[in-house]
């Protein structure tokens, strides 16, 4: 990405013992993965992890999704055929926990940038004098539908209500993940990769492309659903402060809502990922 300022960065949550979060860069080429995190004591059929799937994808997105005359698409799903293969035919495959990952990408070539978002990771865009995040509308939905299906109230993080239901939420989601009328994720799947939501936007003119930042769900929280900033504000801060500092206030308000009463999630705090591009 010549003419252009990437910053990285990628905070695993306190409370973890991995990070299952990932950002790379490479060429024109940045992307954030955000691992699916499996509850304790739930199956999975796979002797590998989150955090291992996820840099897995990225090794294998750095040579599959680099080449502009390749859609991202299609270098996603190479991505994702190549990671199902280092599995080396141990793990059941099938399982609805098999490890996966949500993907934001932004690719540029000459004159334009490429972006693509699959699942609750996003990207926000400033093009021209406007600013849009970009999100799979598909899982929101879906989150949205499960809530009302849910029988266990609400209650704080830690208790064994909490817990039953996160396990809940777990068995309503496979149910509806990487099939039509749910929502798709990168897992073993390569398909999936043809279910993202992409798009282009110039990089000269006017209604140039100006800044970008990709973010797992732990980094845009600042935003939707904690409401800490509005995205040209989180866009001023990766700017001006720096990721961490966008970090440091999710963090914070994480502390702050620690039993998760203010805004119910699924876990105290998750993995934060962002990747700001300014573009000169």
């Amino acid at each position: 990405m010549h003419g252009v300022r990437v910053d990285l960065l990628s905070q695993p949550a306190p409370d973890a013992p991995a990070n299952e979060d990932h950002a790379f860069r490479a060429d024109g080429l940045v992307g954030v993965l955000d691992g699916v995190t499996v509850p304790p004591g739930v199956e999975s059929g796979c002797g590998h992890g989150p955090a291992w799937y996820v840099r897995r994808l990225a090794d294998h997105l750095a040579r599959t999704a680099v080449d502009p005359a390749v859609p991202l698409t299609d270098g996603l799903a190479a991505a994702i055929a190549a990671t199902r293969e280092d599995h080396g035919g141990r793990c059941d495959l099938t399982h609805p926990n098999t490890p996966a990952a949500t993907v934001a990408l932004l690719r540029t070539s000459g004159d334009r940038a490429e972006y693509l978002v699959l699942s609750d990771a996003l990207a926000v865009l400033e093009v021209g004098d406007r600013v849009q995040a970009v999100t799979d509308e598909r899982f929101a939905a879906v989150v949205a539908d499960i809530r009302q299906l849910i029988t266990v109230d609400v209650a704080p993080i830690g208790t064994p209500e909490h817990e039953a239901r996160v396990r809940q939420t777990v068995a309503l989601r496979q149910e509806r993940t990487n099939r039509p009328g749910g929502y798709w994720v990168a897992a073993a799947t390569p398909h999936a990769a043809y279910e993202a939501v992409t798009g282009t936007v110039p990089l000269t003119g006017p209604d140039r492309l100006r800044r970008a930042a990709l973010l797992t769900d732990g980094a845009s929280s600042a935003v939707d659903p904690y409401g800490l900033l509005d995205w040209p504000g989180l866009l001023d801060v990766l700017e001006q402060q720096g990721p961490a500092e966008l970090i440091r206030r999710v963090r914070e308000f994480e502390r702050t809502d620690h039993a998760g009463m203010t805004r119910p999630r699924y876990k105290r705090h998750d993995d934060a990922t962002v990747a700001f591009c300014r573009f000169e």
